[in-house]
């Protein structure tokens, strides 16, 4: 008998629902083989063989199956965090010039806050900056909801304010975040920064991709920069933030703050034991749809196995009931161990695949090519922590190696030397 999960993947591949064509044509393989050794000759499982040729051949070819492409696990590490947020800066250095010593004196508990074992802080960060790369946005907007709220998705402002992104009501429904009777979306850290990064990425689109001018647009709207600009004959390419006459000492500031929390972190990561306390496995993050037969935020937490309280603290939105508004809801959670496959409103939990069992030559041709392989050619979104974790060497080294500083941003493009050499590390 073959096991359930590998039963329920073929089905799902044969049916064209699955939508990992590698993973679907590395099952049909494990299926063939396990009919193989579980059949007698011309007595083949029911429907085994047929459902293992379906899903092969509804696969197109390609390269072997790679971690990569396996579903995400639940647990992520927090250096690999930070160091995701420092390769999508636009502005990796520190600018003096532009920081206020006010400000960073101000901030200046922002990597403590980072170090707390036990807080949501660095898995919500974790999420905003998944958020912003997926958007092709800099990281440095990653940094709004520590200026805006501490990273609190419940925080609320006397003045009107509320959520992780501090939206007021009316910026709120313009950014398609609903708010009716039993539920304010921008206490929801899914549909507030879903709308904060669709408006970040026009911002950024219509001041010429300076990223200060899109947070002074985020912070006193996006029509009072543009006048500003005309006002001083300046356009997106030639602007300059701190020049622009006639706006509030509130935006303004708006950017030396963003500029002050930047250098904070460049200054924390110059030592090596503050990026010690990051190194450690957070919850990975990810916005799940709520199924309509569940009554609370309690009962859905209790079916997955989540920590009901970390999801209130994380879901403000959903903490005091769920009003639907005959709309779907979606939580922030950590993520399952197997993939959603969405079909119309419903989203089924696929099991995660067993792990491989390699053969002794299959390990033997693993090592070999390991071996072989002396450089790693950087690509986008990629850390020093990824990288050196994929190769199976300590971050550091990796960077030593490198000639690299602990504080350097990989680029697209460029060639990391994995092999030591003579007299090397």
């Amino acid at each position: 008998m073959r096991p359930r999960g590998y039963r329920f993947w073929a089905l799902l591949c044969a049916l064209g629902i699955a939508y990992i064509p590698q993973a679907c044509a590395a099952q049909a393989g494990a299926l063939q083989a396990a009919g193989n050794a579980s059949s007698e000759p011309g007595s083949p499982e029911p429907g085994g063989s047929s459902l293992a040729m379906a899903a092969s051949a509804s696969a197109p070819a390609g390269p072997p199956l790679e971690l990569e492409s396996l579903p995400a696990s639940r647990q992520r590490n927090g250096r690999e965090i930070y160091e995701n947020f420092r390769t999508g800066l636009a502005d990796p250095t520190c600018d003096a010039s532009a920081t206020s010593t006010r400000w960073k004196k101000h901030f200046g508990h922002a990597p403590g806050q980072l170090a707390q074992a036990n807080d949501d802080l660095l898995p919500l960060f974790g999420y905003v900056v998944d958020a912003l790369r997926d958007a092709d946005l800099p990281t440095e907007f990653a940094l709004i909801p520590f200026v805006e709220s501490g990273y609190k998705p419940g925080a609320r402002s006397a003045s009107g304010p509320a959520g992780l992104w501090q939206f007021i009501g009316v910026t709120a429904r313009n950014h398609g975040v609903a708010m009716r009777g039993g539920y304010d979306g921008r206490l929801s850290p899914v549909d507030s920064t879903q709308a904060a990064v669709r408006y970040l990425k026009t911002l950024h689109g219509m001041f010429g991709g300076d990223w200060r001018l899109a947070v002074m647009g985020y912070n006193a709207g996006e029509y009072r920069i543009l006048q500003s600009m005309r006002r001083a004959g300046m356009n997106a390419q030639n602007a300059k933030p701190a020049q622009l006459p006639g706006l509030s000492g509130i935006t303004y500031a708006y950017v030396e703050k963003l500029h002050a929390l930047a250098c904070v972190f460049q200054q924390a990561d110059d030592r090596e034991e503050w990026l010690r306390t990051l190194d450690r496995d957070v919850p990975r993050l990810s916005s799940q749809a709520l199924p309509g037969d569940v009554a609370s935020l309690d009962e859905w937490a209790q079916r997955q196995g989540h920590d009901s309280a970390q999801l209130r603290r994380l879901n403000p939105a959903l903490a005091a009931g769920l009003s639907r508004g005959g709309k779907p809801l979606r939580v922030l959670a950590p993520s399952g161990a197997g993939v959603s496959v969405a079909a119309g409103n419903h989203v089924a939990e696929i099991p995660a695949l067993p792990a491989p069992t390699k053969s002794k030559s299959s390990q033997a041709t693993a090592s070999t090519a390991s071996q072989a392989i002396g450089s790693h050619t950087v690509r986008r979104g990629e850390s020093a922590w990824t990288i050196a974790r994929r190769y199976g060497l300590p971050p550091q080294q990796l960077l030593d190696r490198n000639g690299l500083a602990s504080t350097a941003v990989l680029r697209p493009g460029m060639v990391l030397k994995l092999d030591s050499d003579a007299g090397g590390k």
